[in-house]
């Protein structure tokens, strides 16, 4: 018999497959130019899209790739360079400078090939004039804890970037460009994947200014002046830098969503996707999926049992809580067990596709009905872990932690309730 956490990892697993960017790219390859074929990029996949690019390319090559540390695979043509995130460091800023100097040689017969994937925003790190890295440093951990949302957060880090906001492109041109995507945001829009580098950008400094004083982030006074500058602004739709620019979705949330739903059924269970672009408190969100669990298990709706809920996008946690570990899939878990603690049939994972929940070494969580009592007979009150922001310990202490490693894809985050 198969277990319920067989069957949530089989779930897993089919979201994660279908999130390969390898699979993709040889079916999506752009046509050869009379020049150079350069290949950049920035996230915590663009390593194994550039990877997979190289193989499937028939031809010369060359170029230099950030990704996360620990999320670097060998290319032999293709510098692959490792960078701190969600805090940018001096080598994402380095790598930044780099990739700015090898666009701006390309000329109108180059190839531009760049890969870009969630995490390249904080990888891509070269501050905008005037700001320090350690002014990004600081802005970044403020937003990181306030609980600004992915697009929220992304627009604040364009406007003090030199390079992202679609500034990448506009060094790029007049070469060709071709711009890999693997979505890691809310609605799939490449403007906000890594804050956009190769795409033209709507918002505005005002915007992000007006984002810092909602959540009440002191900044200073050279990110101020840099935010009012108005010829310091982004790169605009109509901009002609962006003619002839093609950009390749290869993965989206949904994608693996729909992947998960086909394996459910294989496995006997009424799949719902709940939606791939949900946004908000970790914590609160957990509540509402476990009133839509309650609802299966006692009338049958949306679906009967057996079933499972299935669920995407990207949570935020306000930090409320002193020197707590964990990333938002562990406590909306903590937060989920916490409301279905003394129902039976339940089970459930969460993770970040990437491997890495928020600053941990887990990809997140799996909880089924021993968790609870596990937690009981060891003495651990994990409510009070929920308020302290310290899910990881908690699971750390009941043996639930899930640990994938690094999976080389990031399409956010993947949660599967399952209800029997």
């Amino acid at each position: 018999m198969t277990t319920a956490r067989e069957k949530l990892l089989a779930l897993m697993d089919a979201a994660l497959t279908a999130a390969d960017p390898g699979v993709q790219i040889p079916l999506n390859l752009p046509t050869k130019p009379k020049g150079k074929t350069i290949v950049i990029g920035a996230g915590k996949a663009s390593a194994n899209m550039a990877r997979a690019f190289e193989k499937a390319w028939d031809g010369p090559l060359e170029g230099l790739v950030v990704t996360r540390y620990g999320h670097a695979v060998a290319c032999d043509k293709i510098e692959i360079v490792e960078a701190s995130h969600p805090v940018p460091d001096a080598a994402g800023q380095k790598a930044a400078e780099r990739i700015l100097e090898i666009v701006q040689s390309a000329g109108p017969d180059d190839l531009v090939v760049c890969m870009i994937s969630g995490g390249g925003s904080a990888l891509l790190a070269l501050p905008g004039p005037g700001l320090t890295l350690e002014d990004k440093q600081a802005i970044s951990k403020a937003l990181l804890r306030s609980g600004a949302t992915i697009s929220e957060m992304n627009c604040v880090r364009k406007h003090l970037s030199a390079i992202k906001g679609g500034r990448l492109a506009k060094a790029s041109a007049p070469a060709r460009m071709v711009t890999y995507l693997v979505s890691d945001v809310p609605g799939d829009d490449p403007a906000i994947i890594a804050s956009g580098p190769t795409v033209a950008d709507p918002t505005t400094g005002k915007d992000a200014l007006d984002l810092l004083r909602h959540y009440q982030i002191d900044i200073p006074n050279a990110a101020k002046e840099l935010l009012s500058d108005s010829s310091q602004e982004t790169v605009k739709p109509g901009d002609d830098c962006f003619d002839g620019h093609e950009t390749v979705m290869l993965a989206r949330p949904q994608d693996s969503l729909e992947a998960a739903a086909k394996v459910a059924r294989d496995l006997g269970l009424t799949p719902v996707i709940l939606g791939d672009a949900i946004e908000g408190e970790a914590r609160e969100i957990a509540i509402m999926h476990a009133g839509i669990a309650h609802q299966v298990a006692n009338h049958g709706q949306p679906a009967t049992k057996p079933c499972v809920l299935l669920s995407g996008g990207e949570t935020t946690v306000t930090v409320r809580g002193e020197g707590g570990r964990g990333g938002r899939n562990s406590e909306f878990l903590l937060s989920l067990l916490v409301q279905l603690r003394d129902q039976s049939g339940f089970s459930a994972l969460a993770i970040d596709t990437d491997g890495i929940d928020g600053s941990e070494d887990n990809a997140g969580a799996i909880i089924d009905a021993t968790s609870w009592q596990k937690a009981k007979d060891a003495g651990i009150d994990l409510r009070e872990y929920l308020a302290n922001n310290d899910a990881y310990s908690a699971f750390a202490k009941i043996d639930d932690l899930l640990m994938t490693g690094p999976t080389l894809t990031n399409v956010n985050d993947f949660r599967a309730i399952l209800i029997e």
